[in-house]
């Protein structure tokens, strides 16, 4: 795992990426993962990421996820292929 992330953020580094914007997508990404694994419940996916409710519900509007954690925007995509 250690050597993964070692990869990750020499590429980031690398490829110009900025520390704020590098940290941001992670966040995004890392609990847009933890909503999926909770299929959308938030209680559940703020006691596992260890931050209240709350400040998860305003993340998940700070990224656009929905309560799933997928984005808005690929929720109307997906809905406008149907």
């Amino acid at each position: 795992m250690k050597d993964l992330m070692e990869r990750l953020i020499a590429q980031m580094v690398a490829s110009g990426m900025f520390f704020p914007d590098a940290v941001s997508e992670f966040e995004r990404r890392y609990i847009r993962k933890v909503l999926d694994d909770s299929h959308g419940n938030q209680s559940q996916a703020a006691k596992t990421l260890g931050i209240h409710r709350n400040t998860l519900g305003r993340k998940a509007e700070e990224y656009k996820l929905g309560r799933d954690g997928a984005s808005r925007a690929s929720r109307r995509t997906k809905a406008s292929k149907k």
